[in-house]
């Protein structure tokens, strides 16, 4: 029998030199990438960098383009995969659906809808008892049952933002991949999310945090890959990478990276 106990954790995400052109834009460049179920990771980048392409090729919004040499583009080591195999592994928060759900249903109606990928709930949607419960549990978990019955619109930028990751959990994925998620964000409602965040990293679910924002990156996450011009810049542990010259690189702006309390923040901009 072969002991396993030290093995690496499944691919989650598997891409070699996968190029992407769209109306004669060359989006993605040649990326290789891996990211294995569990694994707390960063990509960053300015505007531009081609990380948001990079989550539709995830998502198979994007496909790689013909003609590459070489093209690996596998999802938990298969070459194709559907919806239901996205959403049973992978939760993914976008501002693109935060602008979806700005709308006049409540925040405990977002979270089941996410049993039926849906926007909000309908007379065919059968919400079990078991649906709720694990409902209820997620709202508890991330504190914010006491806003459940309020209606998004009414909600800040931040409250509506966990209802959406509440959306994203209930298939129990193993992980969370999240879209520039504290845009918009004032102070306060960044110290909570970062707070809901590490949370999650400390449960056990994997995150992928997509952001040019380098204070986004908790101490959870050890692993940071820098993304330019559609291309993978740098990659690896977050120590390695998140350094004043290959920052300043990345923005091509002269910067000064300091480290405090896990964070890393950028400054002399």
């Amino acid at each position: 029998m072969t002991d396993n106990t030290h093995s690496s954790p499944p691919a989650l995400v598997e891409f070699q030199n996968v190029s992407v052109v769209r109306d004669g834009h060359r989006l993605l460049d040649s990326v290789s990438l891996t990211i294995r179920e569990g694994e707390h990771i960063a990509i960053l980048g300015p505007n531009g960098a081609g990380k948001s392409s990079l989550i539709r090729a995830i998502t198979r919004e994007y496909y790689p383009s013909a003609g590459g040499a070489g093209v690996v583009f596998r999802f938990r080591g298969r070459d194709t995969w559907d919806a239901f195999d996205l959403r049973s592994h992978l939760g993914v928060v976008s501002s693109d659906l935060q602008h979806t759900f700005t709308r006049g249903i409540s925040g405990r109606e977002v979270v089941l809808s996410g049993f039926f990928s849906s926007i909000g709930l309908f007379l065919s949607h059968e919400v079990t008892p078991a649906m709720e419960r694990r409902t209820d549990e997620i709202l508890e978990f991330l504190e914010v049952a006491h806003l459940a019955d309020r209606p998004m619109t009414e909600l800040s930028s931040g409250e509506a933002r966990r209802f959406l990751i509440g959306r994203a959990l209930v298939h129990d994925p193993s992980t969370l991949l999240l879209d520039e998620p504290t845009n918009s964000l004032d102070l306060a409602a960044l110290h909570t999310f970062r707070k809901t965040l590490r949370k999650i990293a400390q449960s056990g679910t994997g995150i992928i945090l997509v952001t040019h924002n380098l204070h986004d990156i908790i101490p959870e996450i050890s692993r940071v890959v820098l993304m330019r011009d559609g291309a993978v810049q740098k990659d690896g542990p977050k120590a390695d990478v998140l350094t004043s010259e290959a920052i300043a690189d990345l923005f091509r702006v002269p910067v000064r990276v300091r480290e405090e309390d896990g964070y890393y923040y950028a400054t002399g901009y």
